[in-house]
């Protein structure tokens, strides 16, 4: 009986010892399968980040699909997915980013200084804001060097290119014109993609067109290849009340031999530098992350578009009446660029 007892006891103790390794396996268990799936989950999730450019064959899409390229090929552990998107420029990109559907966009500094300000045209204020200012994004009016046209007044009446329909140009244009006399009423306006107006001019549908970009722009490129063309100059008193009255109007020069049968250095305008633009609801990081990475890597940016060699600690995060977004801001004051201008 004493035996039996034992062999009882000795039974519940050790069924006791195995109920309790059963119990500690199975809280391994638990714990490793809700770890398990807490990392696979954070590791599997990728981040699509879409960046609208402009229309295929300007300096914006070229320079756009560029920094994609890049920041794919250095964003070592961020598991994002950076994509250009062809869209219809600046304004297009602007609503696009109010309505979630893009991360990031290039934009012309001049359409942006509007549509943050619901002013213009726009039909709300955007909270948009400002990533990086990229290149100068000069323009000027372009004829054939036999039309007779000598002045920007001389374009009453006649037939012009004003650029990509609901690209914005006419934020621009609009001003260049008044400080000229002239009225977007007082144009044949024509509006198409920049690729377009090369036809446009060599046929004759238009005396003039507006083209504007990052030096060397593609479109006016062609156009001389194709053409004898003269760049038509600005009249200096309204090019100094432009730089006067507006903070996206900067000087700017066109150096002699940037395009075919222009001999001569031109002095021209920025008529709104192209920047990186944001809505202000995208997370910080997201933006402190993008900026670093395109800044960091702007000489490989620069080897597929020499625009992007416009990006230069000096000039990225210049004020043109945007504010930008603090993961930008961020950023530029741990690397000690950020303007004291910018902080008034």
């Amino acid at each position: 009986m004493l035996c039996k007892m034992v062999g009882i006891n000795s039974w519940n103790k050790s069924a006791s010892t195995l109920l309790q390794v059963a119990s500690l396996l199975s809280v391994v268990c638990l714990v490793q399968v809700g770890c398990t799936s807490s990392a696979d989950s954070t590791a599997g999730k990728r981040e699509f980040i879409s960046v609208g450019t402009a229309p295929v064959g300007g300096a914006f899409y070229t320079v756009g699909s560029a920094i994609c390229e890049v920041v794919n090929d250095n964003r070592g552990e961020l598991n994002w997915r950076v994509n250009a998107e062809s869209t219809g420029g600046s304004m297009e990109n602007i609503r696009l980013l109010s309505q979630g559907k893009l991360q990031f966009a290039m934009s012309n500094s001049s359409i942006t200084y509007f549509a943050v300000r619901g002013s213009e045209g726009w039909e709300e204020a955007h909270e948009v804001q400002s990533v990086m200012t990229l290149f100068p994004n000069v323009a000027m009016f372009v004829t054939l060097a036999n039309s007779g046209i000598e002045k920007v007044s001389d374009l009453k009446g006649k037939s012009v290119y004003l650029g990509p329909e609901g690209a914005g140009f006419e934020y621009f244009v609009k001003p260049i014109l008044a400080a000229h006399g002239l009225t977007l009423d007082d144009i044949d306006a024509r509006f198409g993609s920049q690729q377009s107006a090369v036809d446009l001019l060599g046929d004759g549908a238009v005396v003039a067109a507006m083209i504007g970009g990052g030096t060397p722009n593609p479109a006016l490129s062609q156009m001389a290849q194709a053409n004898s063309i003269r760049l038509i100059p600005y009249d200096a008193e309204a090019k100094q009340k432009l730089i006067a009255d507006y903070s996206f109007f900067e000087a700017a020069v066109i150096p002699a031999g940037t395009y075919n049968g222009i001999d001569a250095q031109f002095d021209g305008l920025n008529v709104g530098s192209a920047h990186l633009i944001t809505h202000k609801s995208v997370d910080e990081q997201t933006v402190y992350d993008f900026a670093k990475l395109v800044y960091e890597h702007r000489a490989e940016i620069a080897e597929r578009h020499r625009a992007a060699l416009n990006i230069r600690p000096e000039t990225v995060a210049v004020q043109s009446g945007i504010d930008y977004h603090p993961g930008a801001e961020r950023f530029y004051r741990e690397i000690g660029v950020w303007p004291e201008a910018v902080t008034q």
